[in-house]
């Protein structure tokens, strides 16, 4: 059992350690040699996990979702706001959420990894206006496919202007005005009224969600 904790800890020491040197450099430029220096881990250990770049890559592009806690919500369409929120929280102060966003949208990285992160960031959004429009939450008009690919591609732009203008300084207030801006053109009336939407509201769910994912990380060990 203490075999399998230190391995479980160094596995992620590793992933961190990784996170923050893609973040901080991307992919082409980052070495093994810095990831081994962040992580404190010896090259046997590093291998042991992840054979290669590309593989410690391909296993920090897997925790896109690991770190968003929401919390429930009667609503699809606050729950698509929350995880809008929480992740430009965690984008400015979690160097793995940042990092699965750099990766996923570096120009050389779709020849070796493709789009998944993308597509699956897409997909996650289309199900969450699925279940919004069976709930009756959107105007007749919407086509959950269509918006989720918008909504998706204009948060992607957001975070993108933010980091190059402002360092993230500002990403939670874009954001909110993002949604501040698109969803009144596909939300019923009622329930756009009711949906809660706010720079505050982002500090205290991106926190609590921290609070949750220590957490569950302590457990795993």
């Amino acid at each position: 059992m203490a075999r399998q904790e230190r391995a479980i800890r160094t596995k992620l020491a590793i992933l961190n350690a990784a996170a923050a040197v893609f973040d901080e450099r991307g992919y082409e430029a980052a070495t093994i040699g810095e990831v081994l220096t962040r992580a404190g881990v010896t090259k046997g250990a590093l291998y042991f996990h992840f054979p290669s770049k590309q593989a410690l890559a391909e296993g920090v592009l897997e925790q896109q979702f690991a770190g968003v806690t929401i919390p429930p919500s009667a609503s699809k369409l606050q729950t698509l706001v929350d995880t809008g929120l929480v992740l430009a929280y965690q984008m400015r102060r979690d160097p793995m959420v940042s990092a699965v966003a750099r990766l996923s949208l570096e120009q050389d990285m779709r020849a070796e990894f493709g789009t998944k992160a993308l597509t699956e960031w897409i997909q996650a959004t289309e199900w969450m206006f699925s279940e919004a429009a069976a709930q009756g939450e959107l105007l007749p008009h919407v086509v959950p496919a269509e918006s989720a690919w918008l909504f998706s591609g204009a948060w992607t732009g957001v975070q993108i202007y933010s980091s190059m203008l402002s360092g993230r300084e500002d990403l939670e207030a874009r954001v909110v005005s993002l949604f501040e801006h698109l969803l009144p053109s596909i939300a019923v009336p009622a329930v756009l009224n009711s949906l809660v939407i706010s720079v505050e509201r982002a500090l205290e769910l991106g926190a609590e969600s921290e609070r949750l994912a220590a957490e569950a990380a302590e457990a795993e060990v």
